[in-house]
């Protein structure tokens, strides 16, 4: 089992930046895939960022050039940078794994994008 424990949201006003963290409970080395995802209220969620165990990455194209997924294999930790935030950015953001073809996800994390 993997258990993803989110941190780094907040209020921001637009523009600003903000660091999202997923600490996993395991080695993220032998995880085959991580990702960010966010769900706004009445939407659907979506993926924001995903990075593969050999470093691929991919990202939503309403994020491309504003947000940066990277990893921190001593930490077991993954990290969602954020840049020149919007207000519709706003939305709960999850940490999701798959591990041994399962599929994990932290509690989530509050992102607000407001003045």
């Amino acid at each position: 089992q993997v258990q993803l424990v989110e941190s780094g949201g907040g209020l921001v006003q637009p523009g600003g930046s903000l660091r999202l963290s997923c600490a996993a409970s395991r080695s993220i080395s032998s995880i085959t895939y991580m990702g960010w995802y966010r769900q706004a209220p009445g939407k659907q969620r979506e993926l924001v960022a995903s990075i593969t165990s050999g470093g691929r990455t991919n990202s939503a194209d309403s994020v491309k050039g504003r947000f940066t997924i990277s990893l921190d294999n001593a930490k077991n930790t993954v990290y969602l940078q954020m840049n020149s935030l919007k207000s519709e950015d706003t939305a709960v953001y999850y940490c999701h794994a798959i591990y041994v073809s399962r599929g994990y996800w932290g509690q989530g994390t509050q992102v607000t994008v407001s003045s």
